[in-house]
């Protein structure tokens, strides 16, 4: 199913996106997200889609067209989405031949659409009263026409969104018909066994990001708990010798793979229970290669985490007993003694983990939709 989602801004539509992909087993894309991370980018590009989105204006349509259609051409939409924020115009309407199935049209009043900006958790940028006025006029001037468009196709359902959440999603489903949601829900599957292995510098946010994982329900085989329990089981402290050594002796002893190997077990039985799994803490090459050859009907996907020599300073030292493993001599160490440039060079996805926890959450939601759903 390929599903549009408009409505002004606070119609709800992000809350019921997260909902429908969760129901119907499809990607949500939110080209609001798409827009608000390039912005952050200081880039040409970053400079210009701040600009525009601060001051309210609309990105010019055939930007917007490339940007999105790039992103849905990628393997996890290939089966449906849920898309947010696009078409916002007749002419990205009429260039966006993608064979829609339903457009849905969340409305709410202007007023309750600024009462619940102004009272909503999550404040961002544009948030300021001058350019969500103007959103709203522009959205009157722009997508009203794209409305009507889609009502001359029979493809639109209008929904009222000043109910409760719950109400507005079951009037959605309703919308839809209760034979399309029957044959939509289950038609797809997960069937192949993946592995998303997550890789990255020390500070990159690794464990945060497998936390986060391991909250929708994705278990999770860490690596470094192997060098972690051996070095508190020795009362030794956490420095980077230390690690070091007992690295190299599990290696010397079981090969550049060690780490894998000796989680093989871990990673079976977690895969007789699930589909999806996370690995956390795959450092060297050999590792990677051990378990392609281990478990040849498994898809494995690499995400690399990077941030800022810097930030990542700075939160190993807030870490306690292993505040002191940070620095270039660890950073040079992880890169050649423990081979893992290469899993980091090979990465199937790269996450900038510079800013917040909910940009963070927001990117691991992308991967794991494209990941869930290839």
């Amino acid at each position: 199913m390929k599903l549009v989602l408009i409505g002004i801004q606070g119609a709800g539509k992000s809350t019921q996106g997260n909902l429908l992909s969760r129901q119907l087993n499809i990607p949500y894309l939110s080209t609001g997200h798409i827009f608000r991370d390039i912005a952050k980018e200081k880039t040409s590009l970053g400079r210009y889609v701040k600009e525009l989105m601060s001051s309210g204006a609309l990105i010019p349509d055939d930007k917007v067209i490339e940007i999105v259609n790039s992103y849905l051409s990628k393997p996890g939409y290939q089966k449906g989405y849920i898309l947010d924020g696009f078409p916002r115009t007749i002419a990205q309407a009429k260039e966006f031949i993608n064979n829609v199935d339903k457009v849905i049209h969340i409305e709410i009043p202007d007023k309750e659409a600024l009462w619940r900006l102004a009272y909503r958790n999550e404040k961002r940028d544009d948030d300021t009263i001058v350019a969500i006025k103007k959103r709203i006029e522009m959205f009157k001037v722009h997508t009203i026409p794209v409305l009507n468009y889609y009502q001359k196709q029979d493809r639109l359902s209008t929904i009222d969104g000043t109910v409760g959440i719950k109400e507005v999603n079951q009037a959605i489903l309703k919308s839809l018909g209760k034979q399309l949601i029957k044959n939509r829900i289950h038609v797809w599957k997960q069937k192949t066994p993946i592995i998303l292995a997550i890789v990255g510098m020390p500070g990159a946010g690794k464990s945060e990001a497998a936390n986060y994982l391991r909250d929708k329900g994705i278990p999770a085989v860490s690596f470094s708990d192997i060098v972690n329990s051996q070095i508190d089981k020795s009362g030794k402290p956490h420095t980077l010798k230390n690690h070091h050594e007992i690295r190299q002796g599990l290696r010397k002893e079981h090969g550049f793979e060690a780490m894998a190997k000796l989680s093989r077990a871990k990673i079976e039985k977690a895969l007789k229970k699930n589909l999806l799994i996370l690995i956390q803490g795959m450092r060297s090459w050999e590792e990677y290669e051990y378990i392609k050859k281990e478990f040849p009907k498994t898809r494995i996907f690499i995400l690399c985490l990077y941030t800022d020599k810097a930030k990542r300073y700075k939160r190993i030292k807030k870490r306690g007993e292993r505040s002191s493993l940070a620095g270039e001599e660890r950073d040079l160490d992880e890169l050649l003694n423990t081979h893992m440039g290469p899993t980091i060079a090979y990465a199937d996805f790269v996450i900038k983990n510079n800013y917040s926890r909910d940009d963070l959450a927001h990117k691991l939601d992308e991967v794991y939709r494209e990941v869930y759903f290839s």
